[in-house]
């Protein structure tokens, strides 16, 4: 099998990885919710599924970190993953009910979940002292965000809802071929020395409550945006590039994120965005209906998910040593995407109602960003694990 020969074709093969990565997440976030209102579920019941997508994160990728972390694996586990939704997720053709889609979503959904920790590891791994490149190599994820996004809302719109499982098998089958190249470098963990065990210090601590609270701030976009911007009047197409116009500007964040971080540092960015996205789901809640407003709300993505995402994974990376990374890139995923997402998801269901409570679901966002930005404040100074380690 083709191995890259360099540090920049293996690159390149991760940058494969992030575009089918998250093109997977473009066609499933915004439309999957369409996919079963078509289907005749309710939002209670979309709320449900949506949430066993997101839940999934809590238990997947950190299995696959206690495998990484003691075995040095990473791109086998990428590898298996991506094999292995690739073949689960032809259970998602089938008509089923409910229960059968929510059995066949925590199936396939845990292969796929798991991937992106070790990507995450893998990427920073292999760029080392240069990993200020991280933003140009995750850009590609975002890449392939906007063009399933902006793709899927004309094929839905023109071959209807049932097309989406065939857009979703042909992207997990690229995302299996873009991983089979990547070489199987293990990292070197010595497994006689007996591993401390994981602090949780009050740093880790307000991190992991401000990312949980965010990502449940993010439920409603997650589940009903699409819905959302139906009811107001726009189409599956127009909510498409509005999607995409969210994406683009995260696209142009994560170039200027490293010298953002390197000048103001995790902490006080993390304030103004996760303040921003308060301010967002507020323009959601009282300005869908103006196209400025809703314009703008998706201009301060690049906040929402663009520089907190960067700012989380360089306090991750930095908040563990080599042989804790791929547990703290999955413990991160997990706590927030996972438990987050997924809480979020499955309240706003509720929220939402018959639609009626579409607007309260916005505030109910905006005070979950706010409370995560309280959280912030109560992160103290960021440390290193030398400091960690001394202050034990």
């Amino acid at each position: 099998m083709f191995q890259p020969k360099s540090t920049e074709q293996q690159l390149r093969w991760l940058c494969a990885c992030y575009f089918f990565f998250f093109s997977i997440l473009g066609i499933m976030v915004p439309y999957l919710g369409v996919f079963f209102d078509s289907r005749g579920f309710d939002a209670q019941q979309i709320g449900l599924l949506m949430a066993i997508l997101m839940g999934t994160r809590i238990i997947a990728p950190n299995l696959w970190a206690i495998v990484a972390d003691k075995t040095g694996m990473r791109s086998e586990l990428v590898k298996i993953g991506a094999g292995a939704a690739a073949l689960t997720y032809l259970t998602f053709f089938y008509d089923g009910g409910i229960i059968y889609l929510a059995v066949s979503l925590a199936v396939y959904t845990f292969f796929w979940n798991a991937i992106l920790a070790q990507l995450e590891v893998i990427t920073l791994e292999t760029l080392g002292d240069d990993a200020n490149r991280y933003g140009a190599i995750r850009s590609w994820g975002s890449v392939g965000y906007i063009v399933l996004v902006v793709s899927g809302g004309f094929a839905i719109a023109h071959f209807g809802p049932q097309i989406l499982p065939y857009i979703g098998m042909t992207l997990f089958i690229g995302m299996l071929i873009s991983a089979l190249p990547l070489p199987s470098n293990r990292a070197v963990v010595d497994n006689t020395v007996k591993r401390k065990p994981l602090v949780f210090d009050r740093a880790l601590i307000w991190f992991l409550i401000s990312a949980m609270l965010l990502q449940m701030s993010a439920g409603p976009f997650y589940g009903f945006f699409v819905l959302y911007l139906k009811q107001a009047g726009y189409t599956e197409s127009a909510a498409g590039i509005f999607v995409a116009l969210g994406v683009v500007a995260e696209i142009f964040m994560f170039m200027y994120a490293p010298k953002l971080l390197g000048r103001f540092g995790v902490q006080l960015l993390l304030i103004v965005s996760i303040g921003l996205t308060a301010v967002r789901w507020l323009l959601l809640a009282y300005g869908v209906e103006n196209i400025v407003y809703l314009s703008i709300s998706q201009i301060l993505h690049a906040f929402t998910f663009g520089l907190t995402h960067a700012a989380s994974i360089q306090f991750v990376h930095k908040h563990f040593d080599l042989n804790r990374r791929s547990q703290g890139q999955a413990l991160y995923a997990s706590l927030s995407f996972g438990v987050g997402g997924a809480l979020g998801t499955w309240l706003c269901g509720i929220i939402w109602g018959d639609g009626s409570g579409a607007v309260t679901t916005w505030i109910f966002a905006a005070g979950c960003a706010f409370l995560s930005m309280l959280a912030v404040f109560l992160i103290p100074k960021e440390a290193t694990p030398e400091q960690i380690e001394t202050a034990k």
